[in-house]
This record gives C-alpha cells, sequence and structure tokens, in this order.
C-alpha cells in the first residue's frame, strides 16, 4: 500500500473525524432558557448546577436529550414511527454534535401489583431459565416459574381453512406459575364490611356509612330499598341468608324505582366499581380516607405472599425454591449463584452473576427481587436502571442524569461518584444534573444556570471547571464550600413518640423514643430501616401530617393555583364581586373557551410526526371565554390574575381592594417554601422535581396536625435553597409542632435539635439503632458512619 497523502488530507494523528469532540447548543428556548448557547466537551463529565427551577432539566433533558431521541427515532420507517411516542422538535436554533443518549432518570417505576424489582431488571427471566433446567423436580418450561403466567387448558375442534375445510380435534396446554388464589398478585383484598353499614340499623334508618350515601334522597339507596330483594325497614343483622346473599352479592337486573328504571347490583361489586377501580390519589380527601378503612390487604393464604403456584414453590436447586431466591437479599443470592457449578448452563450463570454483582456494586445488595417496584424511592428507582447500563459494551454514547445521588447517604455518594467517573472512562459522554458538592467536584466541566429561577433564571451563569466555579460570582459558586454549623444550643423536647418493638420489613425489635416538639432527623445508609421506622411504626392519625417522596399528579391543566386549592377562594371573589357564579372562574369548567376547552392551545395530530400545539386564536391563549374575561376584580380579570407570580399575587390579596385572606394565607405558604416566582397558571408539567416536592410541602402546610413527617425534603434543592428550608424547619417548630425529617444532607443533621441514626449497614445489616442524641454529641463520639461525615462536614 502506498503511504503517500493525498492532497487536503489531515496529517497523522490529526483525522478530521476527530474534530466532532462538541456538542455544540446554540439558541435552546424551552421553558424558561433564553437563548442559551453552550460547548459541552465529549467523553467528558459534565454537571449542570444551579437552583431549583433555573433551567438545568429544560436544557439538558427537554432540549439535547430530546432532540437526540428523536433524530433516533426519525431513522426508523414511517410504519414504525407510527407506533412509537411522537417527539417535537425542541426550541433550539443549532444542536450539533450530539450522540446517542441514554436517559436514566428520576421518574418512579410502574407501581403495577405484578412488578417487582426481578421483573423490571430481568433477574427473573434468567432464574426462570435456571430453575427450568436445574430444578428438581422438573415442571415445565420458563413460564412454569413465573407468578406472571397462568396455567391454561384448552381441547376441542378447530377448523383448519386449508384447500379442503376440515374439523381437526386439538388440545393445547401451557404451564404458568401463577397462584390461582391472588392471580399472582401476593395479597388478598378483603372488604370491611363494618365500614359500609351499621347492621342494626334498617335501611329506612340510614344503615349506610359510605360517604354521600344519605337514606332519604340518594338514588343508590332507594334502589336497595324499593328492589324488592329486601325488607327496607328490617335491621340487615336480621336478614335472611338469601337476602343477605343478593344484598352483597346480587347480579346486576333492571329494577323500578319512582317509576324510573335502574339497576340494582350487590353492595360488594358496587363498591368495586364505584370506589376500588378508582385512582385512590385522584378521590377527595374524605372518600380516600373510607377506601383506607374499609379495603384491608392480606397475604395470600395459599402463596404465602410468594405469588407463585404450588408447584413453582416444590420445584428446588440443592434447598432453594425460587420463591426461597426472590426473597434472599440481592447479596446473599449473588453467593449462591456464585456457589452453583454447572456447566450447561455455564453461560447463563455468568449473566446472572454479573447483574447481581451490579446491584451489590451500585449499593442496593440490600433489595430483594420480590419487593415491588412501586415501593422503591426515586433514587432506588435510578440506580436500579442503571444496573443494564453498567456492564454494557456501547461507547460513544451520552448518559444523562437526573441527580443520582438522590436518596443516598454521604457514604455512598463516593461510590455513585466511581461509577459515573467509570462510565466516562469507558469513552461515554455524561451528563449531569446535580446539586451535591461532591458530585459537582468530580466534574470535569460544569454548566451553572441561573441566576434566578423561573422567569428569573434561563441564562448561563458560568461555564468551566470546578476551581473556576469556587471563584466565580454566581449563587452556586458563592454557597459551593458552605458549610453548616453545629447549633450552640438545642431545644428541649416537649414529650415523646414512644415506638416499641418495630419490626416492619428489615427492622430488628427496635425500640425509640421519638422526641416531640424539637426538629428530630432520622438519618442512615440507603436501606437502614429509616422510612420503615417512621412511615411503618407512626400512626397516620388526624395528628400526623406525611410528606412523603410520591410524585405529584397533574395534567397540563393543572396549576399551583388548583392544586394547592388556591383557585377555589380567588373564584368565589370574583363571582362575589360580580354576582355571578364562581363557575365561570375555571377553564376546566363553565367558563372555559369553547374553541381550546379551556386548554389555551389547539393539538393538531400529525400521525407518525409529532403533534404541533398552537396557541389558541380565540382566546389567545388566556384559555377562558371573552365574556369571563369582562368581569374584574381588583382592576384584574382572571387571565391576569393566573399570570401573576405568587409575590405578585401575595402583595395583590393581602391589601386593599382585592384582599382576601384565605388566598393569601396559601400564597404565603407557597413564598414561605421558596416558589415566590412560579406563575399561578404554570402547568404542573412544566415543574422540575425540586418545585414540585416543595409546592406538596406547602400544600401539607395548611393541614392541621402537630407532627410534620417530612421524607427527604432537600431532594432537588439547590444549596442556597436548603438554607431556606431550614428556617422553614425552625419556623414550624417554633410555632408548637414537632418536626421528623428522614434526610441524608448534613446541613440538616447539623441544624437538628436531636438524631436518630440507624444502621450500621443496610438490609439485614441495618434495622438497629446506633445513636441517639444531639448532632453536638453524634459529632464528638464518631462512631458511626453518619457520625464521621457530619464530622467531617462541620470540619470538627
Amino acid at each position: 500500500m502506498s503511504s503517500a497523502k493525498r492532497p487536503g488530507t489531515q496529517g497523522p494523528g490529526s483525522h478530521v473525524a476527530d474534530s466532532h469532540d462538541l456538542i455544540r447548543v446554540l439558541g435552546a428556548r424551552e421553558n424558561n432558557l433564553k437563548d442559551v448557547s453552550v460547548d459541552l466537551p465529549k467523553r467528558r463529565l459534565t454537571v449542570f448546577t444551579g437552583v431549583s427551577g433555573s433551567g438545568k432539566s429544560s436544557l439538558v433533558f427537554n432540549t439535547i436529550a430530546a432532540e437526540s431521541q428523536r433524530l433516533i427515532n426519525e431513522t426508523y420507517s414511517a410504519f414504525v414511527q407510527g407506533f412509537m411516542p411522537s417527539l417535537a422538535r425542541p426550541e433550539v436554533d443549532v444542536l450539533d454534535g450530539l450522540t446517542t443518549a441514554i436517559i436514566v432518570d428520576q421518574q418512579r417505576m410502574g407501581a403495577d401489583p405484578r412488578s417487582t424489582v426481578g421483573t423490571a431488571t430481568d433477574v427473573n427471566a434468567m432464574l426462570r431459565i435456571l430453575f427450568s433446567r436445574l430444578g428438581e423436580p422438573h415442571i415445565g418450561p420458563p413460564s412454569a416459574y413465573s407468578f406472571n403466567t397462568a396455567s391454561v387448558r384448552a381441547s376441542g375442534a378447530i377448523t383448519v381453512e386449508r384447500g379442503d375445510k376440515k374439523a381437526v380435534k386439538a388440545t393445547f396446554q401451557r404451564t404458568g406459575g401463577m397462584c390461582t388464589n391472588c392471580e399472582g398478585r401476593g395479597t388478598v383484598s378483603d372488604i370491611d364490611l363494618t365500614q359500609l353499614y351499621d347492621d342494626t340499623k334498617s335501611l329506612a334508618e340510614g344503615a349506610f356509612t359510605i360517604p354521600g350515601w344519605k337514606s332519604d334522597s340518594q338514588w343508590t339507596v332507594q334502589v336497595y330499598a324499593q328492589s324488592g330483594f329486601v325488607d327496607p325497614d328490617k335491621p340487615i343483622r336480621e336478614y335472611t341468608e338469601k337476602e343477605l346473599r343478593d344484598f352483597l352479592y346480587g347480579e346486576p337486573v333492571k329494577v323500578k324505582v319512582n317509576g324510573v328504571n335502574l339497576t340494582y347490583e350487590g353492595l360488594i361489586p358496587k363498591i368495586q366499581k364505584s370506589f376500588l377501580s378508582k385512582d385512590k390519589e385522584a378521590m377527595q380527601p374524605h372518600i380516600r380516607a373510607f377506601v383506607e378503612r374499609a379495603v384491608t390487604f392480606t397475604t395470600c393464604p395459599e402463596c404465602e405472599g410468594t405469588r407463585l403456584s404450588e408447584g413453582a414453590r416444590s420445584s428446588r436447586i440443592g434447598k432453594i425454591s425460587i420463591a426461597d431466591a426472590c426473597a434472599m437479599e440481592i447479596r446473599d443470592l449473588a453467593e449462591w449463584v456464585r456457589e452453583l457449578d454447572e456447566p450447561s448452563v455455564a453461560p447463563l450463570l455468568t449473566a446472572l452473576r454479573g447483574t447481581l454483582d451490579s446491584f451489590v456494586e451500585i449499593g442496593l445488595g440490600y433489595l430483594s427481587l420480590d419487593r415491588p417496584a412501586g415501593t422503591l424511592s426515586g433514587g432506588e428507582a435510578q440506580r436500579v436502571k442503571m444496573i443494564r447500563h453498567l456492564g454494557s459494551s456501547l461507547t460513544d454514547t451520552t448518559y444523562v442524569f437526573d441527580e443520582p445521588t438522590v436518596g443516598l447517604h454521604p457514604h455512598d455518594i463516593q461510590r455513585m461518584n466511581d461509577l459515573l467517573l467509570r462510565l466516562r472512562d469507558k469513552g461515554n459522554t455524561v451528563l449531569v444534573v446535580e446539586h451535591k458538592p461532591e458530585t459537582i467536584a468530580i466534574a470535569d466541566h460544569v454548566v451553572d444556570l441561573g441566576p434566578g429561577a423561573g422567569t428569573a433564571g434561563g441564562t448561563v451563569c458560568f461555564e468551566g471547571t470546578v476551581a473556576e466555579l469556587r471563584g466565580a460570582d454566581t449563587v452556586t459558586g458563592r454557597h459551593l464550600d458552605d458549610r453548616a454549623t453545629l447549633k450552640e444550643s438545642v431545644r428541649k423536647p416537649t414529650g415523646a413518640l414512644e415506638i416499641r418493638d418495630a419490626r416492619t420489613h428489615n427492622l430488628q425489635g427496635v425500640d425509640v423514643d421519638v422526641p416531640l416538639g424539637v426538629l428530630c432527623v432520622v438519618t442512615g445508609v440507603a436501606g437502614s430501616g429509616k422510612s420503615s421506622l417512621i412511615h411503618g411504626s407512626v400512626p397516620a392519625g388526624a395528628d400526623v401530617v406525611s410528606v412523603d417522596q410520591s410524585p405529584i399528579k397533574g395534567s397540563r391543566r393543572s396549576n399551583p393555583a388548583t392544586y394547592t386549592g388556591l383557585l377555589e377562594p380567588i373564584r368565589k371573589a370574583f363571582a362575589k364581586a360580580n354576582g355571578v357564579k364562581p363557575a365561570l372562574f375555571s377553564a376546566n369548567s363553565e367558563g372555559a373557551c369553547p374553541t381550546c376547552n379551556g386548554a389555551g392551545v389547539i393539538y393538531t395530530d400529525l400521525a407518525m410526526m409529532a403533534g404541533v400545539a398552537t396557541p389558541c386564536e380565540d382566546c389567545e391563549g388566556k384559555r377562558f371565554q371573552p365574556a369571563v374575561l369582562e368581569y374584574r376584580f381588583g382592576g384584574r380579570d382572571i387571565s391576569e390574575v393566573l399570570a401573576m407570580s405568587v409575590d405578585q399575587a401575595e402583595e395583590f390579596f393581602g391589601a386593599g381592594q382585592a384582599r382576601t385572606p384565605a388566598a393569601h394565607k396559601i400564597l404565603q405558604r407557597l413564598s414561605d417554601v421558596g416558589l415566590g416566582y412560579l406563575t399561578l397558571g404554570q402547568p404542573l408539567t412544566t415543574l422540575s422535581g425540586g418545585e414540585r416536592q416543595r409546592l406538596k410541602l406547602a400544600t401539607h402546610m395548611g393541614e392541621k396536625g402537630g407532627v410534620y413527617v417530612l421524607d427527604e425534603p432537600t431532594t432537588g434543592l439547590h444549596l442556597a435553597d436548603v438554607e431556606q428550608l431550614l428556617g422553614l424547619l425552625d419556623r414550624l417548630v417554633d410555632a408548637g409542632k414537632s418536626v421528623i425529617v428522614i434526610e441524608h444532607h448534613q446541613a440538616v443533621m447539623a441544624h437538628a435539635d436531636w438524631i436518630i441514626d440507624l444502621g450500621p449497614g443496610a438490609g439485614h445489616d441495618g434495622g438497629r439503632i446506633v445513636f441517639e442524641g444531639t448532632p453536638a454529641d453524634l459529632v464528638a463520639d464518631r462512631s458511626t458512619l453518619t457520625g464521621e461525615h457530619l464530622a467531617a462536614y462541620v470540619g470538627a
């Protein structure tokens, strides 16, 4: 081969392909971004930081990752694209140098009752094949060990239409592993009849205790009373066996009530259709409370919660059945698999060991495969999704992470950092949205967005190295080395919440007195039993307000005003001032623009291409009928009020003509949690994770309760916002409330009056109290992992 260079080619080591080492973003305008332009180095670790709501997710997820996924989807045929979600091109002028994006976000895993850690990570599939090959007695193919597969048997004649038609006798059989009693759910639901009616009363005397079922006027009650199946004047406990069966389980039949044809059906199926088939989160509070009282879930007596049929449970490798394997902690299961030496399934065992070792490496060795996927926290779900990427042979891809350190103890953050660096060192571009200084410190490149949140953010305040960020005059630069100090004096408890012999999940008979009237922080490594102790042992009674990490539900039509209940007093104030109905001032009710049905935009479906949303021309995106906008209150119409920020609205409803105390109180709470910049009508779908968490906190602050239980309230909060949160927690305690916080953030620990530390490890290595006392005692003691990290944090 000739070594002569062609004209115009690059010299050795400077191939033209090597010049594409940047991801270029020009003029990004998604959500609150203001013509953002950045150059991101490929095959490096870039951390995006900035206050909550500054535009980090808009740039990383909604612009870079979204465009990468859209371009990949466009490589498929139009036929295939028709079956895929259609993605619109982000609002950006130029996006250059993109590589395939793999998104690992904090979206909770589906809470389907049959979805477990094992099914979500394909480990169950490998175990099923393993048991179908090695299990004794042999009961069938892999499906025989699956709790999602029911056994099927069929026989009969089938007609084969091929040349001469002829009937052929056929039998069909499939062996599944599903428990027939609970249908693979592991639990059976039971309805507590005492919560449905008072059996000492008759229907005429108002026996029903179901919310909204009144004896005299309610049609549903009249159907039972006038059906002819039961005597309305006889107490329910005196019904005959037939009457009780018809009353509780009767099949749907037509009956005449006051001359009107209506459908009668038994009370149990009626309740199941009316209440139990609906999303519990979407119910009104009193209806949800009734459902929680009336329905009890108990472990299936036949399969003992394993979800599997007797055959699947009887087949074993050594002394271990597939149910035993799924119930083990993953680190123990990994040891068991390592001891198996069977050449016939060697490749399968190698793959299984690799996946199980990834769980342990990523800090999830304390989980078991039968853990329902819906019970994982946001941080755990994100790390479970990481598992499939750790052993991947792909390189030159872009990994996008959304706060991967959420829910991690400072001890575990170092392990997560090592994993991010490992992905980078394989030749991948790693983009991380993060607030923790420990993760910002390992970045090759930092992009700081801000300076504020919402409309005050959306610009790049800083780009460069971590060392340069420390010297930069940005909010992040100023707060990067912030360290909370231990309080000189702590509050004295006014009482104690006694927890005795707590054994939920991995707790090992824990006895502890949780002090009341103070700020109490419960901490410990991930999986040590913090949530089990507090959520499992603190009774969720009328006096306890619990703010957990479950995501808030809301469509594009939901906004801070509707979610917090703020719209109600505003609508009433508008209605009273103008002498009209309150329903006119709701974009989801009578006042909605008829053209866009109150959405403010018109959606045009373009088949396999992304749908287009254009502002409604009739209402100009205001969502209301023109007639409704004629009505004013305090000189503003309803669309102008919804366009206000929380701070502006607080001033507007606080004094003068528009003074509305009920609205002002809710707005004050929103301002207290640091959401003063949000506009009242901003769709919930555009809020960041940290904003949603604080919106939820503001809503719950209005509930009457003496004990507040908060689950990692610093999730999604910038270093500067944590300070404001601590002020809020102090105000709650000073107002006479008891605040119990489950938290890993050292600033919250340092600010506590009392710390309860669980551990020493995770899973069966945890579940014990390893320290109780003040933060100063914990730092002086340094006997636990938390103590060591807190001492290093406060510089003791």
